[in-house]
């Protein structure tokens, strides 16, 4: 571990420590739509601060909306931040997959039918810019797992993001050239070495679309590391699971300003 990245992980668990003593954390669930299906969001956030505030929009893993997926979210409001998850498979309708066979009919929906998953997840980042907390000028997104995957197709959008966060991001093998010529913002990757499923080269892909797009990116990358690491299942994921949370917020505050 590297000298900076040791600052940096003690400015980041410093200012954790600091916000989360002083942080009335409020959380709430958010009722929305897309067509006919029904989504509902979760948004936490700091209810002692007042006027607007930078914003996470948070898309979860293939998980949806569990209640690891949950916390994950309540993470980023105790840096002072409005966060917001976005129901991606529908959990306003029920739909939450119980099983890894059901997670991934969940995301095989989405990754056959790329308009349909940009379109849902535009529905979530509207309904988060309704909120009279959040400063729509300074927005990041963190993506966990298949919500890597959503954030690179988010980002195609030209979606005004400052930040795309990529933590595991399960990255699809051929997304649209080009596509990172619309990309707003900088982008973060925090990958796992031994990730088997989505492996360096894979990775490689989409670094190769942001370096031809001349967009601004970091890359980093945790020896002994699998995938799926915000969980982490050993020393070596303990240790990117921490160093991926500081360098995002690290990030964030270099961004946002706060």
């Amino acid at each position: 571990m590297t000298i900076r990245m040791i600052a940096a992980l003690a400015t980041a668990a410093f200012a954790f420590a600091s916000s989360s003593a002083l942080a009335e954390m409020k959380t709430e669930w958010v009722d929305y739509s897309h067509g006919n299906m029904k989504l509902k969001g979760y948004m936490a956030y700091d209810d002692s601060k007042t006027g607007k505030r930078p914003a996470v929009f948070v898309v979860p893993s293939r998980a949806g909306m569990s209640q690891a997926q949950l916390k994950l979210t309540e993470l980023w409001a105790k840096f002072g931040y409005v966060s917001f998850a976005a129901d991606i498979f529908g959990y306003g309708q029920g739909i939450l997959p119980k099983n890894a066979e059901e997670q991934t009919a969940q995301t095989s929906i989405y990754r056959k039918d790329r308009a349909l998953m940009k379109a849902r997840t535009q529905a979530g980042f509207d309904t988060l810019l309704k909120s009279a907390m959040v400063d729509p000028t300074r927005i990041g997104l963190v993506g966990y797992c298949f919500g890597g995957d959503v954030g690179v197709e988010f980002g195609s959008t030209g979606a005004p993001l400052l930040a795309n966060v990529a933590i595991h991001g399960s990255f699809d093998k051929n997304y649209t050239p080009g596509w990172a010529n619309n990309a707003k913002g900088r982008f973060l990757i925090l990958h796992g070495a031994e990730d088997a499923g989505y492996p360096l080269p894979v990775v490689g892909k989409v670094i190769d679309d942001l370096r031809a797009a001349k967009a601004p990116f970091q890359l980093e990358v945790y020896s002994g590391t699998g995938h799926g690491f915000s969980a982490p299942k050993n020393k070596s994921e303990e240790r990117a699971n921490d160093t991926s949370i500081a360098s995002t917020a690290r990030t964030f505050k270099e961004l946002f300003g706060i």
